[in-house]
C-alpha cells in the first residue's frame, strides 16, 4: 500500500474500501478493491465537522497523490472539508482488475465507490486530465448531491475538423502505444518532465510508486487508449453524453488552469468556458499540465468555497451574477450612450462632411482621411460584413493592425456588433504577445501581413482575416479567409438589409492588455457601459468634446477620438515604441487637422524634444496652436514638462495618473505641480514631497489608500485620505474595468475591498488633498525598521547633474533588506557595476536628504525600461541583477 515516506502524505488518510461492482464489464457481484485518501477519520478525531466533501478524481498516468494539499487544507480547523481523492481502478494503489474499462465504466465505477461510501450532499468535485471528464460523469448522475465543480488542465470534446494533441496522438500510435504506455514507463517520465518547476526527485518517485512494472502499468495504456480520437470510438458517445450534459450544470464552477500545457492547451479551456459560461477562472501563467504541482491551488480553492459557503452551510445552489452574464440591462442607469454614439451624431449633422480621422505617411504628409460619413458608413458595412462571417455578440476579435482609419473601422464595427475586441499590442514583445494572444483564445483575428506571418509561425488561435485583400497564394499560406476590404464590400451590398443590434451595456466589450512592466500582461475585461463611462471621464475632465482635434500619439487615445467626436491623427511613429516619436512627425501630425490637442507618453516628449532642431518653421506654428498637452504611463518629471511648454506655449500640459484598469484616476497641471513642489521643498502643506504629485481625483472618480503595515504590505480594509499616510492607492469611478480577463485570484485581490480597485501603487495624500504617488507595492524595500518607498529618493538622486535616472531596490531577505540605488549617468557608464567612490557617495548623500540611508550603489549604461512606455523602470529585474552583483558575480547588463 501507500508509503508513509512520501513527501506531503499523511498515512493517516490513506485506506481502502471492497466496493461492489456494477459494471457491465465485470460479472455480477464482483468486489472490486479501491484505494484512496480519505481525511474524514482525522477531522473526526479532531472533532470538526466538514461542510461538505470534495471528491477528487485524478488523471492518466498520476494517482490520488495529486490531490495531497488539497487533503491537508480540508483538514485545517480554519475550513473543515471532507477530501476523498480516489485511486481509480487499474490505477494508483487500487485493484489491476484485468478488464478493459471505458470511460462509461469508470463514471459508473465512481458512483458504486461513493455510494459504498455513504457520500451525500453536498459535494463538490474536482478533476484533473481524463479525470476531469469522469468526475463530470458522476456530477450528471447524482445531481442530488452535487453543490461545485472544480476543473483543472482537461477537456470534454474535441472540436470538429481539428486533430488531437500531438503528444497523444504520438502515444496512440501503434508502433508507440503498448511500448510507451506499458511495457515501459515512458508515458509516465513524459508526464512527470511536464510539471513547471522540475518535480523534485523524491516527488517523482511518489508518483512513480504504484506503477513499477509492466503489470502495473496496463491501466495507464488501457486510458490512452479510450481517448475518443472520432465519432467511431466506443466512448465517443459517452464523452459527447458528458460534454453537453454539463450545459445544463448551473452550480458554481471553478476552473484552475495551467496556460502551458502541450496536451490540454487554451483551446479546451476555452471551450469549458463556453459550456459553463458562469464559471470563475484563474490562468497561472506559466504553469503546466500538472498545475497542481506547479501552483498552489489549494489556496485559491477553500477560498473559492469559502466564498461559496459564506451565507449557509454548502455552496449555493446559484452562482453569484456577473457582467454581461445574465444581469439585465436595465438595471443599469438610463441615459446610456454606447461608445460610438457621438460618431453617429457627427455623422448625421452638418458637419457631416468634414474630416474626422487622418493617417500620416512617413514623409509626413497625409496619406489618407475619412469624413465622419464616411467613417460611420465605413464602420456599418464592415460590421455587415463581419456578421455575414460568423462574428457576433460575445466573439471575440482580436485586432493586430496599427493605429488609423483600419483599425478604427474594426474596432467600431466589432463593438456594434457586440463582439468582445482584443487588444494586446506589439510592444509587449514576441513572446508576450503571443502569450496574450493564446491566452484570450479569440474566435477572429483581424491583422496586418506581419501579424499574420506571426499568428501562422506561433500557432495564434482565431479564423484570419487580413486587412488588405491578399494574392490567393499568400492568403492560403498564411490561412487567411477574407479581408476586411472584402468583408466591407460585401456588407455594403446587404445595405439596409442587416440592421445592428441592440448592445448590452453590461456586456463584454473589450480585453485590454496591461503594458507587462510588473509581470506577464494582463487582459483588463471592460463592458459598454466601461468604455462609455471612460470616454465621458476624460471628456469631462480635460474639456474634449467634438470639434476637438487630436494627435495621438498613444494608441488607447487614437481608438477613444471618434468616440469623443474629435477629430484624430496618428503622426507617423511606432506606437509600440514611444520613443520613435519625432518633433517633425508631431508637428506635420498636427498641421494636418490644425491640432487643438495632443497626447504622447513622456518617452515621446524625451525624443520630440530631442529632435526639436529639426523643426521648420511651418511645425513650430502648429505646435504653437495646440491648446492641451496630456502625458501620461509613467512619472512625467517637471523639468521635461517645463521644456515641452516652451515648445508649446499655448498648451495647457496636464500629466493624468491612471492605468489599464482606470484610466485615468487622477489629474494634475503644470502649474499645479510646480506649487506642489514648492510647497514641498518650503514645507508649507503637510504631506507635500516623497514621491511624484499626480493631483486630484478626476470627474466621477473617488480615490484612497489603504495602510502600509511594517511588512511593506497594505491588509488593511479601512480606505483613508488623511495627509501623510503612505499606502496602497485605491480607485472607485465607473470607468474602472470589470474584471481580469480569466485570472480570478488576482481580480479577487484587486477587489478584496468592495466598491474599490487596489492599484497596487503607493502614494499618500498631502493636506491639500494632492496625491503623491511613491510608487509600486511590489517594489517596497522592507529595510530593517523601515519601510522604503522607491520614488522620494530617487527623484533626490536624479536631482544630481550627473545622473540621469535612479531606481531604489532591495535585495536580501524581506525585513532585513539592503537598500541599493542602480543609476544610469550622464554620460552613460560603458559598463555595469559598483559605483565609483565619488559617485557613490553622493548619491549617498541626496538619498539620505530624502531620509533614506542607502547601502549599496551601482551604475547601468540604461535602465532596464518596459517596451510599451519605454518609461517604466524594471525594478524586479533591477533586483534580481543586484543580487548577483553584490554576491561577487559576473556584474553583465540588467
Amino acid at each position: 500500500m501507500v508509503g508513509s515516506n512520501w513527501p506531503g502524505l499523511d498515512p493517516e488518510w490513506s485506506r481502502t474500501i471492497l466496493v461492489k461492482s456494477t459494471s457491465a464489464v465485470d460479472a455480477p457481484g464482483t468486489m472490486r478493491r479501491w484505494h484512496l485518501l480519505d481525511n474524514a477519520a482525522q477531522l473526526s478525531r479532531r472533532g470538526l465537522v466538514p461542510k461538505g466533501t470534495l471528491l477528487c478524481v485524478h488523471g492518466n498516468p498520476t494517482w490520488s497523490y495529486l490531490w495531497r494539499r488539497l487533503l491537508a487544507a480540508g483538514s485545517d480547523p480554519a475550513h473543515p472539508w471532507r477530501v476523498i481523492a480516489v485511486d481509480q481502478l487499474d490505477m494508483g494503489y487500487s485493484e489491476r482488475t484485468g478488464t478493459f474499462r471505458r470511460l462509461g465504466d469508470r463514471i459508473n465505477d465512481l458512483g458504486d465507490l461513493t455510494d459504498a461510501l455513504g457520500v451525500d450532499g453536498p459535494v463538490v468535485t474536482v478533476g484533473h486530465d481524463w479525470g476531469g471528464v469522469v468526475s463530470l460523469g458522476w456530477a450528471l448522475a447524482h445531481p442530488q448531491h452535487l453543490a461545485g465543480v472544480v476543473l483543472t488542465n482537461t477537456a470534454v470534446h474535441q472540436p470538429v475538423g481539428s486533430k488531437i494533441p500531438p503528444a497523444l496522438r504520438l502515444a496512440l500510435h501503434p508502433a508507440v502505444h503498448g511500448w510507451g504506455t506499458t511495457t515501459t514507463d515512458a508515458f509516465l517520465r513524459v508526464t512527470h518532465a511536464l510539471a513547471r518547476p522540475p518535480l523534485p526527485s523524491e516527488i517523482r518517485r511518489a508518483y512513480m510508486a504504484p506503477y513499477r512494472g509492466a503489470d502495473r502499468r496496463a491501466g495507464v495504456g488501457n486510458f490512452v487508449a479510450d481517448i475518443p480520437v472520432d465519432a467511431s470510438h466506443p466512448s465517443f458517445r459517452t464523452l459527447s453524453d458528458v460534454a453537453e450534459g454539463v450545459r445544463g450544470l448551473k452550480v458554481p464552477a471553478l476552473m484552475l488552469w495551467g496556460p502551458r500545457d502541450p496536451i490540454f492547451s487554451d483551446r479546451y479551456l476555452k471551450d469549458l468556458i463556453g459550456r459553463f459560461p458562469h464559471a470563475e477562472v484563474h490562468r497561472f501563467e506559466g504553469a503546466g499540465h500538472l498545475v497542481a504541482e506547479d501552483r498552489d491551488i489549494a489556496t485559491p480553492l477553500f477560498e473559492w468555497l469559502a466564498g461559496h459557503t459564506s451565507r449557509s452551510d454548502s455552496p449555493t445552489a446559484e452562482p453569484a451574477p456577473r457582467a454581461g452574464q445574465g444581469q439585465a440591462a436595465e438595471s443599469e442607469p438610463s441615459g446610456f450612450r454606447p461608445l460610438w454614439d457621438l460618431l453617429g451624431e457627427q455623422a448625421a449633422s452638418q458637419s457631416g462632411g468634414d474630416t474626422a480621422i487622418t493617417e500620416m505617411a512617413p514623409d509626413g504628409t497625409p496619406t489618407r482621411s475619412l469624413s465622419w460619413r464616411q467613417l460611420d458608413r465605413n464602420i456599418f458595412d464592415l460590421a455587415a460584413g463581419l456578421r455575414e462571417a460568423g462574428v457576433g455578440s460575445g466573439s471575440r476579435v482580436s485586432l493586430m493592425v496599427p493605429p488609423g482609419v483600419d483599425l478604427t473601422v474594426a474596432l467600431y464595427a466589432c463593438l456594434r456588433l457586440g463582439a468582445v475586441v482584443v487588444v494586446a499590442d506589439a510592444g509587449l514583445g514576441t513572446k508576450g504577445l503571443s502569450r496574450a494572444v493564446k491566452g484570450a483564445t479569440p474566435d477572429f483575428l483581424i491583422g496586418i501581413d506581419k501579424a499574420l506571418a506571426a499568428a501562422r509561425v506561433l500557432g495564434w488561435p482565431g479564423r484570419r482575416i487580413s486587412v488588405r485583400d491578399l494574392p490567393p497564394a499568400v492568403g492560403r499560406a498564411l490561412g487567411v479567409e477574407t479581408s476586411l476590404a472584402a468583408l466591407a464590400r460585401s456588407g455594403a451590398e446587404l445595405g439596409t438589409e442587416c440592421p445592428m443590434p441592440n448592445v448590452d451595456p453590461s456586456a463584454p466589450a473589450a480585453v485590454l492588455f496591461t503594458s507587462g512592466s510588473t509581470g506577464p500582461a494582463k487582459g483588463v475585461l471592460y463592458t459598454h457601459l466601461q468604455l462609455a463611462a471612460m470616454r465621458d471621464t476624460v471628456a469631462k475632465t480635460f474639456g474634449i468634446f467634438p470639434g476637438a482635434r487630436l494627435v495621438a500619439g498613444f494608441a488607447p487615445f487614437a481608438l477613444l477620438g471618434p468616440a469623443l467626436g474629435a477629430v484624430s491623427v496618428t503622426p507617423a511613429m511606432d506606437v509600440t515604441a514611444p520613443r520613435t516619436l519625432t518633433a517633425r512627425a508631431l508637428a506635420d501630425a498636427a498641421a494636418a487637422i490644425d491640432a487643438t490637442v495632443v497626447f504622447a507618453s513622456p518617452a515621446a516628449l524625451r525624443n520630440v524634444l530631442a529632435t526639436r532642431d529639426g523643426l521648420s518653421e511651418v511645425g513650430h506654428r502648429a505646435l504653437q496652436r495646440v491648446e492641451l498637452l496630456l502625458s501620461a504611463g509613467a512619472p512625467v518629471p517637471e523639468p521635461l514638462l517645463a521644456e515641452v511648454q516652451r515648445l508649446l506655449p499655448r498648451a495647457t500640459l496636464h500629466t493624468p495618473y491612471g492605468m489599464t484598469e482606470a484610466l485615468p484616476v487622477t489629474d494634475v497641471s503644470l502649474e499645479e505641480i510646480q506649487a506642489a513642489d514648492a510647497e514641498a521643498a518650503a514645507g508649507t502643506v503637510a504631506g507635500a514631497g516623497n514621491g511624484v504629485c499626480v493631483g486630484r481625483p478626476v470627474h466621477g472618480a473617488r480615490v484612497a489608500v489603504v495602510p502600509l503595515a511594517a511588512d511593506g504590505t497594505a491588509p488593511g480594509t479601512h480606505p483613508v485620505t488623511d495627509a501623510g499616510v503612505t499606502g496602497e492607492i485605491l480607485v472607485s469611478a465607473p470607468h474602472v474595468k470589470e474584471a481580469y480577463d480569466r485570472l480570478w485570484l488576482t481580480q479577487r485581490g484587486s477587489s478584496s475591498l468592495p466598491g474599490w480597485h487596489r492599484t497596487g501603487d503607493v502614494g499618500h495624500f498631502d493636506a491639500a488633498g494632492r496625491l503623491w504617488v511613491e510608487g509600486r507595492l511590489a517594489h517596497v524595500v522592507t529595510a530593517p525598521g523601515a519601510v522604503v518607498t522607491p520614488v522620494g529618493p530617487e527623484q533626490a538622486i536624479e536631482r544630481l547633474a550627473c545622473v540621469r535616472l535612479a531606481a531604489i531596490t532591495g535585495v536580501g531577505p524581506a525585513g532585513t533588506q539592503a537598500v541599493v540605488a542602480v543609476v544610469e549617468t550622464l554620460p552613460p557608464a560603458r559598463k555595469a557595476g559598483p559605483a565609483a567612490p565619488q559617485l557613490a557617495g553622493r548619491v549617498r548623500s541626496a538619498a539620505l536628504e530624502a531620509g533614506v540611508e542607502v547601502s549599496a550603489v551601482l551604475v547601468v549604461p540604461a535602465q532596464p525600461t518596459d517596451i510599451r512606455h519605454n518609461a517604466k523602470i524594471d525594478r524586479t529585474r533591477l533586483s534580481r541583477w543586484a543580487s548577483r552583483v553584490l554576491a561577487g558575480g559576473r556584474p553583465g547588463e540588467p
